[in-house]
């Protein structure tokens, strides 16, 4: 898929914009859809509708093979389980309901392939027209289950690759072995056929960051590329314990200046990041202004829900629909070293109503239009009072759920 899309738009004598019928479909612009504009600098930016569902994220189940440091079950005080074959016939039975079909993605917080029916549930879904991706910790990867894969039409492999040696791979991803899963992915990747770029599936790269292992980040990117990945997505660790805050890379970020809206802005252009610019830059970087490269703005990160802006969606194994990842299921995690409790919010579940009305009730539209303002107290800036602690109200006076501690929000933690 092309990284960018240009088209024109024309304005009519009354003053409409008119789209092209594509581009109408593929982002929800039909008729009474509502649309956010920002203008900036350079002119205005349309942000997509929050009718419009273009993603929905398919935790098949919860369990895993491995027993990761970086993992939310350590905080999880709940069962695990897998998905039912009448609960996904559910979720597809929805799915026939929109057009464009949206992208399904096989993921949460437990190994897609570890459910006896992941390949299976991928060809039905692939059946609905979409485009559809999976993430594996890549030990399941057998080349069985790599050509099963790529028959059933899987467009998309995401890896999560956390290590460039066996040692520093296996300190982090617990039950492990990174020889064996590079095995699995070069033999993924040669079961596709010629070593092309435009070879299917894709293959992507999930890293997630943080002291022990960052130093190993360009090697793994290397690594990468020899397996044939063309994109890579890097994230910074949240902790589920007071023990890995020690390992965030980002204490200081939510309240560098360069990262937040400021009146004393610099416009920076590219130029290369080597011995000579690295120490200036850095200086620059603390310099109390807010900060431009190259046109886009480091503050554009700042209150934007990712899982809102691409009109996504999750369902959990047990068919419960959530707006987000994060809110799939309660736990504890960590905010400026403060314990912040997670409580999960289920908007209903695909056993009981159809998605497309899960989707369009009220309540639910008027959460994504709020998270979309993001009126929300600045938890990930302030985290000081014991509001911060829960996301079940804040300071402004929102009620549960309340997204001002959320670290995805703010560009620091994100998924593929």
């Amino acid at each position: 898929m092309k990284p960018r899309s240009d088209f024109r738009a024309q304005v009519d004598e009354e003053g409409r914009l008119i789209f092209p019928p594509e581009v109408v479909s593929r982002h929800g612009l039909g008729p009474g859809a509502q649309l956010r504009i920002e203008e900036g600098a350079n002119g205005v930016r349309l942000r997509q509708p929050v009718t419009h569902l273009a993603k929905v994220y398919v935790e098949v189940t919860s369990r895993c093979n491995l027993e990761c440091r970086a993992c939310i079950r350590n905080s999880w005080k709940e069962p695990l389980g897998q998905m039912e074959t009448g609960t996904f016939s559910r979720v597809l039975e929805g799915l026939r309901a929109f057009s464009p079909p949206p992208t399904v993605f096989f993921g949460g917080f437990g190994e897609p392939l570890a459910h006896p029916s992941s390949v299976e549930m991928v060809a039905q879904a692939k059946a609905l027209g979409g485009r559809v991706e999976l993430i594996t910790n890549g030990t399941l990867l057998a080349q069985d289950m790599s050509r099963r894969l790529i028959a059933a039409g899987l467009d998309m492999l995401w890896v999560s690759l956390d290590g460039a040696t066996p040692e520093s791979y296996t300190d982090v991803r617990l039950g492990a072995a990174l020889p064996e899963v590079l095995a699995n992915l070069k033999a993924f990747r040669d079961a596709r056929g010629p070593g092309r770029q435009a070879a299917t599936p894709q293959i992507g790269i999930a890293v997630v960051v943080m002291k022990r292992n960052v130093a190993e980040l360009p090697a793994v990117l290397r690594l990468g590329e020899r397996l044939g990945a063309t994109r890579f997505m890097v994230t910074n660790l949240l902790p589920y314990s007071k023990a890995m805050c020690q390992e965030t890379l980002y204490p200081n970020v939510l309240s560098n200046f360069a990262y937040s809206p400021s009146p004393y802005r610099l416009e920076l252009p590219k130029m290369d990041v080597s011995q000579i610019t690295r120490k200036h830059l850095y200086e620059v970087m603390r310099g109390g202004l807010s900060i431009s490269l190259a046109g886009g703005n480091l503050t554009e990160a700042n209150d934007r829900c990712p899982f809102i802006e691409r009109g996504a969606t999750a369902i959990a194994w047990d068919g419960g629909l959530s707006p987000c990842l994060p809110l799939l299921h309660n736990h504890v995690s960590f905010l400026r070293e403060q314990e912040r409790a997670s409580r999960r919010y289920v908007v209903g579940k695909v056993t009981e109503r159809d998605l497309r009305d899960l989707w369009a009730d009220p309540e639910y539209v008027a959460f994504r239009e709020r998270v979309q303002a993001f009126d929300f107290s600045p938890c990930t800036d302030c985290g000081g009072c014991n509001l911060s602690e829960t996301n079940d109200e804040d300071c402004f006076g929102n009620r549960f759920p309340t997204c001002g501690g959320c670290l995805w929000a703010q560009g620091v933690i994100q998924c593929p």
